[in-house]
């Protein structure tokens, strides 16, 4: 009886607004007949990055898209892997055989290492391997010294913090995510100078040891012979990689997510140069973090997806609406202390809806 090798997984994190969502799509698209199953980690009850990689191109139906992409529904994998990904970890185990690759997408507030930890159990073990953990940098809000893309809102978390002793957890993160990577993406490097993408490097390259690669991209563009068959086998050493958070993983379960929320609006339909300005007006006014999801707009046959980092909003028609599908527009809010409904009758204010 044949042996089977070890499945590789590469492991995608990175904070809120990276990238990551668009550097799976870059890798799927371009699998080049490689047989990939995907794990989407999404913060948040909606799960619409789900909705973004099953549109992709990857020489599947829709019946069996909807067999390889799956969700975890709490946005933090590190607290839910002995509740949702050893299942999902173990059927993908029973079809091994069918599969060249896994890719897993973390929540932009997960901590990698305790996932990547995971792959040292038994069972997954003997049939898996991490091919390498790959976390994607906003190169812009390095640049910027938020990490994220709205620098009030992570002060105030700081200061309203005690224990950070002028850290705010948001960096913490950032450096968690480095921590345990094996190449490093400094992505939207065209939205940045010459000068502070060298400045993003240096920093970017303290925070990491010297055999971790550091890469540049655009919108995650980038060969797939470089992001994977890399056999970094990071279950093996990922123990001794320091983090700020190891002591939450040694019989505490509390952790700095609970500051952030995420809440879900459905709207009707809405004009799009007025949802966007209402959406800018909400992130300037709130501090929202981020906001992804897709509208209805009137008299355009397609949906039209949304991405948000800040007031920087990334728009595109992606599908055309099924015949019997309710025309809605559905949003998914990330910040910190938020009024869900407080910011939905803004929202419809603003809209007249």
């Amino acid at each position: 009886m044949k042996t089977l090798a070890k499945l590789p997984v590469t492991i995608v994190t990175g904070f809120l607004g990276s990238g990551k969502t668009t550097l799976l799509r870059h890798m799927l698209d371009n699998a080049q007949g490689r047989r990939i199953a995907v794990i989407v980690n999404e913060f948040g009850e909606l799960g619409i990055d789900g909705e973004i990689l099953k549109q992709c191109s990857i020489g599947c139906t829709e019946e069996e898209a909807n067999g390889r992409v799956y969700e975890l529904a709490n946005g933090c994998l590190c607290c839910t892997v002995q509740e949702e990904f050893f299942p999902v970890m173990r059927e993908l185990v029973a079809r091994r055989g069918d599969l060249d690759h896994i890719l897993i997408e973390t929540s932009g507030l997960a901590l990698p290492k305790p996932l990547v930890q995971a792959f040292q159990w038994p069972e997954i073990r003997s049939a898996c391997t991490v091919d390498a953990v790959i976390t994607v940098v906003d190169s812009p809000a390095v640049a910027a010294g938020t990490f994220a893309a709205f620098p009030d809102q992570v002060d105030a978390q700081r200061k309203l913090d005690p224990n950070l002793d002028h850290e705010s957890p948001l960096h913490e993160l950032f450096a968690d995510q480095l921590a345990s990577a094996d190449l490093v993406i400094l992505n939207k490097t065209d939205l940045i100078s010459p000068e502070d993408l060298a400045r993003v490097r240096l920093e970017v390259a303290e925070e990491l040891p010297p055999a971790v690669k550091i890469i540049e991209a655009s919108s995650g563009r980038l060969p797939l012979d470089v992001l994977i068959g890399l056999g970094a086998g990071s279950e093996e050493h990922i123990d001794a990689r320091h983090s700020h958070h190891d002591h939450h993983h040694e019989g505490e379960d509390d952790h700095d997510h609970d500051a952030f929320d995420s809440i879900s609006i459905d709207l009707p339909q809405a004009d799009e140069a007025l949802l966007l300005d209402a959406l800018t007006q909400l992130v300037v006014q709130h501090g929202i973090l981020r906001v992804k999801g897709f509208a209805a707009i009137p008299n355009k046959p397609m949906r039209l997806l949304i991405q948000g980092v800040g007031t920087r909003f990334d728009k595109h028609f992606d599908r055309a609406w099924g015949a019997e599908e309710a025309r809605v527009t559905r949003l998914v809010l990330i910040g910190q202390d938020l009024d869900a409904a407080g910011l939905e009758a803004q929202l419809r204010a603003a809209l007249s809806v």
